[in-house]
């Protein structure tokens, strides 16, 4: 009886002990230089630093210039000239092509104006063609800044996710220890042997191994994070974890891959594009109808001939007409057509790959919501099989064998519970990129 005594006294002491002899974790050692940061400020902060994000809206601003470039066609172009000429009586006559009989010194200045006055739709259709592609570039804007959210969610997401693994990993070196501890008491007791010590320490040795690559795995995580959001080194930031209620799946994808075909920027920005292509090859079939056009020019000549009247003046028409130009017109309409063909064809894979990405998305998801329940049922089928265990253990109806398997199993469900939350999380931040609607 005695003996019991003081085995049973040897283990509380073991326990006082490595309780106060376990080592604190080097997360908690460094909180204090430590910055929390939420998913929002995350998603701010690789909005304002990335530099892709700047690209897609110069490249939209850019887009828009090219509209009014296009629709510049449409409005009056005005000119302000100045002529002054000395000639020799004798330039009145010379030879060449087409030289003007008539030249006198004067010194002239006035204004000219040149109007389009149909192109019977071709510049409308250009007009249009410019407006789709500035659209298409929005749309290729807000596609770029939905990719980064997701890359910022998805990085941020797998910190959390392996910093819950870390922290699983520290309760059991810590629930390890103790039990070594324990055992090494109760062996000095000659209570138990040295092969329970050995089993004890070897599956202390995994935990610490665990706890090693889990911390491994955090630290990597902060880097892909603090590289995301723009950082060259790696920050020392704590994620804060999102007060998030798991909601299930939608129950059908046949709504889901209707929304992303509606809201998909992607899919939007190639629609715009087949919009342009369609513009610009009606812009190109109507090369082949005339152009009428209004020219006006009004000035006055202060130093001139006398036989030049002060004020000069004249208004015309002119209408070209296109006859031939070496079936230059009919090349560029085939082409203009044949490229409306590939942006046809592409829109429709575009749509295919979206709607399988969409669907496999949500299976991903209801795997994932799946999990979450089943891992949390291995979790407490774990914990009910380990304190069993423990307790045949401690009464000598068990061997270390049975008790170092129960922990094993009580570990894997820990971490597997730990991380099928975030997987859940992760695969609804993916689901909602693929629908159009990033969270």
């Amino acid at each position: 009886m005695r003996r019991y005594f003081a085995g049973f006294a040897l283990c509380l002491l073991a326990i006082a002990a490595s309780a106060q002899s376990t080592p604190q974790p080097q997360t908690a050692r460094n909180a204090s230089s430590a910055r929390p940061l939420t998913i929002r400020e995350a998603e701010a902060l690789a909005l304002q630093r990335n530099p892709n994000i700047t690209v897609g809206t110069l490249r939209a601003l850019e887009a828009h210039e090219f509209v009014r470039e296009t629709r510049s066609a449409l409005f009056p172009s005005a000119n302000i000239s100045v002529t002054a000429v000395d000639s020799d009586p004798g330039s009145r006559i010379s030879a060449g092509f087409l030289n003007n009989p008539v030249i006198y010194p004067r010194a002239a200045y006035g204004a000219s104006v040149t109007q389009l006055i149909t192109d019977f739709g071709r510049t409308s259709n250009l007009v249009a063609r410019s407006q789709s592609l500035a659209k298409a570039e929005d749309q290729n804007a807000i596609a770029t800044q939905q990719q980064i959210i997701l890359a910022v969610d998805e990085a941020f997401y797998n910190a959390l996710g392996t910093k819950a693994l870390q922290v699983v990993a520290e309760q059991t070196v810590k629930a390890r220890q103790d039990r070594v501890d324990q055992v090494d008491a109760l062996t000095k007791a000659k209570l138990k042997s040295d092969l329970d010590l050995s089993f004890s320490s070897v599956d202390l040795a995994r935990a610490k191994l665990l706890l090693l690559d889990a911390q491994s795995n955090y630290e990597a995580s902060l880097s892909t994070l603090s590289a995301i959001l723009g950082f060259t080194d790696r920050q020392d930031f704590v994620p804060v974890a999102p007060e998030e209620a798991i909601a299930p799946p939608a129950p059908d994808a046949a709504p889901l891959v209707q929304q992303a075909l509606d809201q998909r920027p992607d899919v939007r920005a190639l629609q715009q594009e087949l919009t342009a292509a369609v513009k610009f090859s009606k812009a190109e079939h109507d090369l082949w109808w005339p152009t009428v056009s209004a020219a006006g020019a009004v000035g006055q000549a202060p130093v001139r001939d006398d036989h030049i009247s002060s004020w000069y003046g004249a208004v015309g028409v002119n209408i070209n007409i296109p006859v031939f130009n070496g079936f230059l017109y009919n090349a560029r309409a085939k082409s203009a057509d044949l490229e409306t063909e590939v942006k046809q064809n592409q829109l429709r894979s575009l749509q295919e790959s979206v709607a399988r990405d969409v669907r496999n998305s949500w299976l991903e998801t209801r795997k994932a919501y799946e999990r979450l329940r089943v891992t949390k049922q291995l979790e407490e089928q774990a914990s009910q099989a380990l304190q069993l265990a423990e307790a045949r253990y401690k009464l000598g109806l068990g061997s270390i064998v049975e008790y170092s398997q129960a922990e094993l199993a009580k570990t894997d469900a820990d971490l597997q519970d730990a991380d099928a939350r975030y997987r859940y999380f992760l695969s609804q931040i993916e689901l909602a990129y693929q629908t159009g609607t990033p969270r």
